[in-house]
Order: structure tokens, then C-alpha cells, then sequence
């Protein structure tokens, strides 16, 4: 027969507040320690040696720029003849077209541009073709239409260590400035005979000085709103109120019922609030296309389960003098711990999946490090008092 927490002696509830505290940390130090889950990606920046061993003029000629940081794009060029211009553009190989288009206007309809692709498994046989952007839709995207003379035999594209490599020569005596980039939805490839295009996956319109290098953003992807949206609702809800709300019910019961009205209104806000993020990461999946989600999508909707289950929670949660009351407490504390690691995991890795940069990692990581700061220190505290 089980005691009723009320019939222990002093010193087993010493051993079991003691048992509870370092259970807390236990979890918190675990919730730091879990890794973003990336995956390793070579990169490539203006100050790395181009890898390509077989260009018909000097590399040293090349300007550099750091085309579309989100998405690590970097665009090389050089005037290497009168009248003739070469470019290169590099990008991650991460199962997608790339695109780079020329408009008189920085508007993507009426533009020009050059798309390459090479998938998976295909020995080297990429392609790479000149279309034109007539209208939004995929059926106003025409291959091999446009205005760019184009150097017979310079299109190409390639793959090295595992970034795009995708060069062309254009004839002009000055390029057009405004310039698009696209990157394409994950695993598809225009075939023959159509060779159509899907709607992008994300795209930016930049405009940049050819004799200084200097460039500047005109507009982002179309979905950047509501993917910051979704990452920032998330992060609210899951990844900072979740973890205040347990910090109040574990440290703060001194005021009673404060803390208990404000640990329920709290993570009540933190639902709602994760739960409009996951709303919007499932209209941002649809719209995307995206196929390289699925285990982002999992665990979100995991993370969400577990959370309906610990609001639920609440209308079966034991009086006091129950003897269900301590394994009540058990599921609530441990489920909870749980939510908040796997949210703080799939944060990271959101991140990661949407190239979003290192001050999103930076911001978040040390939102989390500042509260597991004070819950530490405080479950030190709570020790020393007892």
C-alpha cells in the first residue's frame, strides 16, 4: 500500500523535494544540451577558392557577392571580354533548381531568367535552360524564350562538394541591375518535353552596382511573412512561455492562489499562441510545396498533442488529499518536461530547415539560456532554504 505524501516522514519528503530538484535541472541542463538537429552542409563565401578547374579566363577577374545570404547563394562575375559577362552562381545542393533572373523593372514578370537543376542519382547530367517569366503561374513560364544572348555553349551547371555550381556567359554591354534568385520546391525537376516550372519556393529581388560589387535587397520571398509568423509564434508560445509557466508552478507556490492562476494563465497564452504557429506552418507547407518537413511537421504536431493533453489535464487534476493526487503530478511534471524539451529541439531545427541565420540562433538560444539561468538558480535556492 502506497503512504499518502502527507504520512511521509520528514525526511522522506526530504528525499523526495530533493529527488524533484534534481529532476528539474536534470531536464533543464538536457533541454541546453539537445542539438538543433542540422545536417552538415558545405558552404561557400567570397573569400573561398572557386573549385571549378575548367573556366576559359582567369578567376582572379571575378567580382564577388554574397547574393542571398538566408539561402547562402553567392553570385561571381567579371566583364572577360568587351561586351561579354560571366557569371557563376553558386548555391547549397539541397535537392532543388536554382534561378537567377535579369528584369528591366524588379518585377519578376517580364523578366528573363537563367534556371539549372540537377537531381539526384543523374551522373553529372544536369541542365540548365533560359526561360521566360511572362506571368506568375507555371504555364506563363516559357523555356528556351528571353531576351539574353546568351554565348552558345556557356550554360551549364555542375555539382561539388555538394553545392551548384551554374555558369553562363551573357553578351551585353552592361547587365541588367535588378536581379532576381530562385530557389525551386524540393525534389522536382522540369523534364522533358515541357520542361515546366513549379512555383518557387522562395525568391528575392536585389539591385547591385557591376563596378563596386555593392547590392541591396529590394523584397523576399513571398511566404517570408507568414514563415516569421510561424517561427516567431512558436518560439512564443512553445519555446519561452511554456518554460516561464512551469518556472512559476515550480518556484513561486509561496503565493497561493497567485501562482496558480498565473501558471494557468500563462501557459493557457503559450498554447494559444503555438497554436496559431503551427496553424500557420501548416498553410506555409501547403503553399511551399515543401517535401523536407516531415519531421519538423512530426514532432510540431506531437509538441502540440502533448500540450491539448496537459490543458486537459487540468479538468481532472485531483484535490489535494486524493491518493491519485501524486501520480497526477507524476504525468503533468513529466509531460510537461518533455513538451518543453522537443519544442526547444524543433525550434532549433525550424530554424535550421528555413536558413533563417545565426541571429535567430542567437536570439532564441540566449532566450533559453537566460531562463534556465534563473531556474537554476533558483532550484538552488529552494535547496539551500530547506
Amino acid at each position: 500500500m502506497i503512504l499518502h505524501y502527507f504520512h511521509l516522514s520528514d525526511r522522506e519528503k526530504m528525499k523526495m523535494n530533493l529527488y524533484s530538484s534534481v529532476s528539474f535541472i536534470f531536464f533543464t541542463l538536457i533541454a541546453l544540451q539537445c542539438p538543433p538537429l542540422t545536417i552538415q552542409q558545405t558552404t561557400d563565401s567570397c573569400s573561398s577558392t572557386l573549385p571549378l578547374n575548367d573556366l576559359t579566363f582567369n578567376s582572379s577577374l571575378l567580382q564577388c557577392v554574397e547574393a542571398w545570404t538566408p539561402q547562402n547563394y553567392i553570385l561571381r562575375y567579371a566583364r572577360t571580354l568587351e561586351n561579354t559577362w560571366s557569371f557563376i552562381l553558386s548555391a547549397p545542393d539541397s535537392n532543388v533548381f536554382i534561378g537567377i533572373g535579369f528584369s528591366t523593372n524588379g518585377q519578376m514578370i517580364g523578366s528573363s531568367a537563367v534556371v539549372g537543376w540537377l537531381p539526384p542519382g543523374s551522373g553529372g547530367g544536369g541542365q540548365a535552360k533560359q526561360y521566360f517569366l511572362g506571368g506568375q503561374s507555371p504555364g506563363e513560364v516559357t523555356p528556351d524564350q528571353g531576351d539574353l544572348v546568351i554565348v552558345n555553349g556557356s550554360l551549364k551547371i555542375e555539382s561539388v562538394s555538394s553545392r551548384l555550381y551554374m555558369s553562363f556567359k551573357l553578351t551585353a554591354e552592361l547587365p541588367r541591375q535588378s536581379i532576381l534568385y530562385a530557389k525551386g520546391p524540393a525534389g522536382f525537376f522540369p523534364s522533358s518535353p515541357g520542361f515546366r516550372l513549379r512555383e518557387h519556393q522562395a525568391m528575392t529581388t536585389t539591385t547591385i552596382n557591376y563596378n563596386t560589387g555593392s547590392q541591396s535587397v529590394v523584397k523576399g520571398s513571398p511566404h517570408s511573412k507568414l514563415r516569421k509568423t510561424h517561427g516567431l509564434m512558436n518560439m512564443t508560445g512553445w519555446g519561452i512561455l511554456i518554460i516561464i509557466g512551469a518556472i512559476v508552478a515550480r518556484h513561486m507556490k509561496q503565493w497561493e492562489p497567485t501562482w496558480f492562476y498565473s501558471h494557468i494563465a500563462v501557459q493557457i497564452t503559450g498554447f494559444l499562441l503555438g497554436l496559431t504557429g503551427i496553424i500557420c506552418g501548416l498553410i506555409l507547407e501547403n503553399r511551399t510545396n515543401a517535401s523536407n518537413v516531415s519531421t519538423h511537421k512530426a514532432l510540431g504536431i506531437t509538441i502540440l498533442v502533448m500540450g491539448g493533453l496537459q490543458v486537459l489535464a487540468l479538468l481532472a487534476r485531483p484535490d489535494k488529499e486524493s491518493k491519485y493526487r501524486k501520480y497526477w503530478n507524476w504525468y503533468h511534471h513529466n509531460i510537461g518536461r518533455a513538451l518543453i524539451i522537443l519544442a526547444i529541439s524543433n525550434i532549433f531545427y525550424g530554424i535550421h530547415l528555413a536558413k533563417a541565420g545565426s541571429s535567430w540562433n542567437t536570439g532564441y538560444g540566449s532566450a533559453v539560456g537566460v531562463l534556465a539561468l534563473a531556474a537554476t538558480g533558483l532550484e538552488v535556492r529552494k535547496l539551500m532554504n530547506k
